[in-house]
Order: C-alpha cells, then structure tokens, then sequence
C-alpha cells in the first residue's frame, strides 16, 4: 500500500474501494474490478487490494469501538 498512499490522498484511496464495491456486479470477479478501477486511477490492482483489506479491517476496529 506505500506506493498508492504516496500517491493518492486518503479520499481517492477510499473512492477507489468503494468503486470496487459498487461496481463489482459488473465484472466475473473482484479481481477483475479491481483491475478495471486500479488501471482508470493509476496504480496496480494489487496495491488496491491491499488498500480494500486496509479500509476494511480500519472499519471493523471504528465499529468494536
């Protein structure tokens, strides 16, 4: 994730998992949408995979609190 949070601020990083989210119906897979989504903003569907886990597991600790 260091090379798309140098990159991209904290709310493009955020947008481009929700765009995995909400647009996951249109593509075979996850994966495939993170492909689509991380070549349209730049950076490699891996390093948006890892900032979907990032997000999620952020989420998880916002709500046991």
């Amino acid at each position: 994730m260091n090379t798309m949070s140098q990159r991209f601020s904290p709310e493009v990083r955020e947008r481009a998992v929700r765009m995995v989210g909400e647009h996951r119906a249109d593509y075979g897979s996850e994966w495939a949408a993170m492909t689509s989504i991380a070549a349209k903003i730049g950076c490699t569907a891996e390093t948006l995979r890892k900032a979907s886990a990032y997000f999620a597991m952020t989420e998880l600790d916002r709500r046991g609190k």
